[in-house]
């Protein structure tokens, strides 16, 4: 079988050197996987996604029947942005990225999820930073600016994968938001009923856990295990869910 390695995209950002680069695993019968590197840093592979997968599933699971909007923070290789579109009731989803590469990959289709994200009408993306869109007083979270804080266009619930951890970020300016005047900010943009949900790379943080608990009236934590075929067992994430009172 032919090795495959392909650099589909190299970019120069504002924030540093982002690619996406295509490759077989010949330790796992030559698949393919499809990775991003920030820098020398790899940020996120299509061959671990539970436990982006379970951010949607698990943030959008009370809702039942009832439709709603939702917003996606950082949108990666768009494993979290399917799972949400994967519920029928989500009538809108926005997803915000701070890197416009990202979004060309999935409007060229040079991503796995690309196309069917992009033409699902439902799914829309928008270019910006996310922690500001969340937190400035007079800004929806597409970044569209409004008169006053009532004409906010609130949203049913709120995923966020960008920073490796609540204490790990890709951006030194992102230890702003874990905090709980951020965190109020952002609450006050989401329904009444609604869901704040995080990904971490690693294990719930109590500290953290506690700092969610001083702005929503219940959060849960959950870890997400997965097979590891390069160690032979399982590795772990995890997921914070805040509930809006």
């Amino acid at each position: 079988m032919t090795f495959v390695f392909e650099e589909l995209d190299y970019q120069v950002t504002p924030r540093g050197a982002i690619s996406l680069r295509k490759r077989s695993e010949p330790r796992l019968n030559h698949k393919i996987l499809y990775e991003v590197k920030m820098n020398d840093e790899f940020l996120m592979s299509s061959l671990f996604v539970e436990a982006e997968v379970e951010l949607s599933k698990l943030g959008l699971a009370k809702f039942g029947d009832a439709n709603i909007d939702v917003v996606v923070g950082g949108l990666g290789l768009g494993y979290t942005a399917k799972a949400a579109l994967d519920f029928k009731n989500v009538q809108s989803l926005c997803v915000v990225d701070v890197m416009a590469p990202v979004i060309r990959w999935h409007e060229q289709g040079l991503v796995p999820l690309g196309n069917e994200l992009t033409n699902d009408t439902r799914c829309r993306y928008a270019l910006g930073d996310f922690f500001e869109f969340a937190t400035a007083a007079n800004t929806n979270f597409d970044g569209t600016q409004v008169d006053d804080h009532a004409d906010i266009n609130k949203v049913h619930a709120v995923l966020l994968d960008i920073d490796h951890t609540p204490s790990y970020w890709l951006n030194p300016e992102n230890s702003r938001f874990y905090t709980t005047d951020s965190l109020n900010a952002m609450k006050a943009k989401i329904h009444s009923g609604g869901v704040f949900g995080l990904w971490s790379d690693e294990a719930p943080d109590e500290t953290f856990v506690n700092v969610l608990k001083a702005v929503f009236p219940q959060v849960e934590t959950h870890m997400v295990y997965f097979d590891n075929p390069y160690t032979g067992e399982q590795s772990s994430n995890s997921v914070y869910i805040a509930h809006v009172d």
